[in-house]
Formats: C-alpha cells, structure tokens, sequence
C-alpha cells in the first residue's frame, strides 16, 4: 500500500480513524437510509421498564381496551408508534412484532415494557409447561370421546 501526500493510501477513503464514512464500504449503503442504533431506540436500556417484566416470544400483545389519550400517545417515539399500529391491526406475538417491525426482539421488549407501563398495550403471557395438562390425561380424553 502507498501513501498519498495527505496521509492517505490514494484510495479517497479515510481509515477507521477517519472522520468520513469510506466510499463504497460495506457499512454504509445510501438507499438504506440513515442508520439507528438499537441503543438509540431503547435509550441505552437493555431491560424492560422498572418492573423487568419478562417478555416471552411467543406472549401476545393486544392494545388495552382504555388506552391512554392521543396526548400521551403523541409524546411515544415512532418506533413505539409503529409496535401499537401493529397491535392494533390484530392481537400479535412478540417474535411476529419484532419481525414485522423489522427491530431486534430485545429491541421490541424493551419498547412493549414501556408501552405496557404507560396502560397502551396488554400482554398474555403463554401458559408454562408446569402447568399444562399431562399428555397421558390428554389421550384418555381423546380416547373417551372416540369412544361415544
């Protein structure tokens, strides 16, 4: 590699010291738009909300049937704007908001914390294995009614 008489290596592109983006890098891409870091979303939380509420992929999120008003509603960053635009259109999981948000999951946990918190959405948590029914019991059952 040579030096230009800049300092550079003739290429027109700064190191990683520099204080462009380089040309034709593999990390920046014009028509993605300007890039959000998942940090920025979320203000550098990684945790959901004070409560640390767990949010399981597979719970459902509804918006709650008494939302707070278009007041409160306008002061949510979009990103919050978009999860309850989604709930609203039908009762979704959380794996199926973070894909159609097109948001890391830990993002979308991080966003559903506040919005459950502020009284916008409700969260059905799925049923732990624990508590579900036996799979010998389930068979009985079936076997009875094939019986009638």
């Amino acid at each position: 590699m040579t030096m230009d008489s800049s300092g550079g290596d003739g290429s027109g592109r700064e190191g990683p010291g520099g204080g462009t983006p380089l040309t034709g890098s593999q990390w920046y891409d014009a028509d993605a738009g300007p890039l959000v870091r998942p940090y920025a979303m979320t203000g550098g939380r990684t945790k959901p909300g004070p409560s640390n509420v767990r949010f399981d992929l597979i719970a459902l999120v509804v918006v709650d049937d008494d939302p707070p008003g278009a007041a409160e509603e306008a002061v949510l960053g979009p990103e919050h704007r978009a999860l309850l635009a989604l709930c609203r259109s039908e009762t979704q999981s959380v794996a199926e908001l973070a894909a159609d948000a097109d948001l890391p999951v830990g993002v979308v946990r991080v966003l559903l914390g506040d919005l459950l918190e502020s009284g916008f959405v409700r969260v059905s948590r799925p049923v732990p294995p624990a508590q579900l029914p036996d799979e010998r019991i389930l068979r009985e059952v079936i076997d009875g009614l094939r019986a009638l």
